[in-house]
């Protein structure tokens, strides 16, 4: 790496090690999230309440010198609440468009089950293209653009479920479950201690930085065995054994999505080139919710991350 990548790197360094210390237990959420922010991509969390999936990402924002914007989904939100609406000038008689808080680097979509249809869909556009449509005018979002949304997936009253289409441009899915005994501890002695010494971290990633380190990650070699192994996986959703199970298998962008992550994971790891286990590690969170099971599968009680797990163990990595 040069000197710009050194210091890139760096700054993930830091990046992580504030996010560890205020997010006990979720080392695996934290991966994630770098892996998204490196690589481009947006990330959809599920968990029950009170997991830190909000704090996780404002502790994200505290980090790096960005504009960040937390929007709390309601089933009477407009799509304007979310990107912005043109104010008429009564003075003049113009129109200005006065942008919503999309138009922000860093966006928490908070119980975005929660959102209705239309906003869901005004979020996808932004998500897809990294840019809005209002009327007949297209604004440019600002760069990097990265989308955190969470939901809860115990309650369904007053919920509008992803359709498939929108989870598939997310580029991950991560789960997540009620911590441990020791773990929960941990979370008491951690907020006892924010009370008196506060959250803010010492140094903050710069945009600089946060590019650098992206283009790092586009250099992070991956091999043509690599590649085939990854084909390999996405297309054993399709055809084989494994795929009597699924009705709607995964796109060409599962494999875009596993080879982009496979490259993050294996730069915040300190290496040049992805090896098999960054394949195997984020498959589940990279390609599961890109697909549709069929009905007898749901009905026997089977899962798509199951699935995954049983693909991974039939396909060998080189």
């Amino acid at each position: 790496m040069d000197k710009r990548a050194d210091h890139a790197s760096g700054g993930v360094e830091l990046l992580s090690a504030h996010l560890a210390r205020g997010l006990v237990g979720h080392d695996l959420l934290i991966e994630r999230l770098l892996i998204a922010l490196l690589s481009g991509g947006h990330v959809l969390i599920e968990g029950p309440p009170g997991l830190a999936k909000t704090r996780a990402v404002k502790w994200l924002s505290q980090a790096v010198e960005c504009d960040f914007r937390r929007i709390q989904c309601t089933p009477d939100l407009m799509p304007s609440d979310l990107t912005g609406t043109p104010v008429y000038h009564p003075k003049d008689g113009t129109f200005e468009f006065v942008r919503g808080p999309v138009f922000n680097n860093l966006v928490l979509v908070d119980e975005i089950n929660r959102a209705p249809p239309k906003v869901q869909s005004a979020l996808l556009e932004s998500m897809a293209e990294n840019q809005v449509t209002v009327g007949n005018e297209t604004h440019a979002l600002p760069d990097p653009f990265f989308v955190v949304a969470t939901q809860n997936p115990i309650e369904h009253d007053g919920t509008f479920p992803l359709p498939e289409a929108q989870l598939d441009r997310f580029l991950m899915h991560v789960v997540l479950h009620l911590p441990d005994a020791g773990a929960e501890r941990r979370i008491l002695d951690l907020v006892e201690a924010e009370i008196t010494d506060g959250t803010a971290p010492s140094q903050r990633m710069t945009m600089d930085d946060l590019h650098a380190a992206r283009r790092a990650v586009k250099s992070v070699h991956l091999a043509p065995e690599l590649r085939d192994y990854i084909v390999r996986l996405v297309t054993a959703t399709r055809e084989g054994p494994l795929a009597e199970d699924i009705e709607h298998a995964v796109s060409p962008r599962g494999s875009l999505a596993l080879a982009a992550t496979a490259k993050a994971r294996a730069y915040l790891q300190g290496r040049d080139h992805a090896l098999p286990e960054d394949v195997a590690a984020l498959a589940r969170d990279a390609l599961a919710h890109r697909m549709v099971l069929r009905w007898r599968a749901l009905a026997e009680g089977r899962k798509p991350r199951a699935v995954i797990d049983d693909i991974l163990a039939a396909v060998e990595p080189l």
